[in-house]
């Protein structure tokens, strides 16, 4: 962190906003008609892309098939562009792997996936520009497009991440504010109940501190779903004036 102010004696930060403020999130849901669901988010300048496909039926070995629940099969890729290192493999590396992984976790604990016995649910996440907080941006576009697909849920899951500098615990965290180290997290939750789909953190941190930034986080996650069901509800209009039309 030496040589750069993450948060200023005023309270701000790097980019100008105040330690639990969001930065802009933009998002539209139905971006693809060949996909059952789909939807695009920006979060700062982080932007990523939902597809969504089923309930299907297996492909490939039915002996993967679940008898009493669908299968989740999450996959995350990164666009070549998407940051300034250029990488042979944008997706099918240890980290898209862990990625994917992460998202299966956090979908199989919100989809209400008892209703589709023996199919398979995908879910397709790719990043056109990282600028912090990638985890949480393809949690809250695979969410809309869960949505868009129009497959049950318990609740919206909603992502965001959160970090502690000089005492005070920062919300949704850019690229220069991960870059620079220190303890931080990821968390999506379930607003409505409160419960936690995945909590991830990278650092340790000390329990008399940890409260602080799990609360930013949480409260976070609780301002994207205000503004993902506003997304929601606008989409729900636009779709139904058209079908008056």
């Amino acid at each position: 962190m030496a040589g750069l102010e993450l948060l200023s004696d005023q309270g701000y930060r790097v980019d100008g906003r105040r330690a639990g403020e969001l930065r802009k999130i933009q998002a539209r849901m139905g971006v693809f008609a060949q996909a059952d669901g789909s939807a695009y988010i920006e979060q700062g300048n982080t932007k990523a892309l939902a597809v969504v496909y089923g309930p299907h039926e297996i492909r490939g070995s039915r002996a993967r098939a679940l008898p009493d629940r669908a299968l989740v099969n999450c996959q995350y890729s990164s666009a070549t562009f998407s940051t300034g290192e250029r990488k042979r493999r944008p997706h099918g590396d240890r980290k898209s792997c862990e990625m994917g992984l992460q998202l299966r976790q956090t979908f199989e604990a919100a989809i209400l996936t008892q209703l589709h016995p023996r199919s398979q649910i995908d879910i397709y996440v790719q990043v056109l520009q990282a600028d912090g907080g990638t985890y949480a941006a393809c949690v809250n576009a695979a969410t809309l497009a869960v949505l868009d697909a129009g497959i049950p849920m318990r609740d919206f899951v909603c992502a965001c991440s959160a970090g502690f500098v000089d005492g005070t615990a920062l919300a949704d965290l850019s690229h220069v504010e991960e870059a620079a180290g220190g303890p931080q997290l990821a968390l999506a939750l379930l607003p409505a109940s409160g419960q936690i789909a995945l909590l991830e953190m990278d650092a340790r941190l000390h329990e008399d501190h940890l409260e602080r930034v799990l609360e930013a986080a949480a409260q976070a996650a609780r301002d994207v779903h205000t503004l993902l069901d506003r997304v929601v509800r606008q989409h729900v209009h636009e779709a139904s004036i058209l079908l008056g039309d």
